[in-house]
């Protein structure tokens, strides 16, 4: 069986990614799973693009295997776009995620409607042993809820609005919030890249 490692510590994130690509007959395997998550990693880039990049490319040079990383977070409108790329960091890294759900909704009291609004924004990058790359960007779009509401899934989740289903994305189903997210949109995009360069 073909084997990927994919450039993270985070076991939620592993969970859906192996969910979402079930049954393509390739191991995913996490820095934890192979006994790397003592490599130091800087993420300073300026873009999700840039962070996953990175991410891939400082796993593939130590390992010589096909690395892949996601870089990914919130965009909320009402406070220029930020978190972003620091939604990992935003109020520091051991800051639990209700405080900073709480926070953010704290910072929203006064916006109404479309002043709600919001994005879950994921970059996949691939790097491969001879240094090409691809990448990928998945994008979901919502509001900000006045509270946390749900039980599944994790980080901003219990905030991020859908709208269309009418509940938060962590009021979703697993299967049901894969199927929309930005990283199942990114990494269906960047299997089918590797498809189609008969990379998988």
């Amino acid at each position: 069986m073909k084997k990927i490692i994919v450039a993270t510590c985070n076991e939620d994130k592993m969970k859906e990614i192996r969910a979402i690509l079930a049954g393509d007959g390739i191991e995913y395997v996490s820095l934890n799973d192979e006994n790397l998550s003592d490599i130091p990693i800087t993420e300073d880039g300026t873009t999700f693009e840039e962070n996953a990049v990175i991410k891939a490319k400082t796993i593939a040079e130590v390992t010589k295997s096909m690395v892949i990383a996601d870089d990914s977070g919130l965009e909320v409108d009402y406070m220029n776009k930020a978190p972003g790329i620091y939604s990992a960091r935003f109020l520091g890294e051991d800051t639990s995620y209700t405080v900073k759900n709480n926070y953010i909704i704290d910072q929203l009291k006064d916006a109404k409607g479309s002043e709600r609004s919001a994005r879950f924004v994921c970059v996949m990058a691939c790097v491969m042993p001879d240094g090409r790359i691809f990448t990928a960007r998945g994008v979901v779009e919502g509001l900000i809820a006045y509270e946390e509401k749900g039980e599944n899934g994790f980080g901003y989740d219990p905030i991020f609005y859908l709208p269309e289903k009418r509940c938060t994305s962590a009021q979703l189903l697993p299967s049901e919030k894969n199927l929309i997210s930005h990283r199942g949109n990114a990494l269906r995009l960047i299997h089918e890249k590797l498809r189609s360069e008969n990379i998988i």
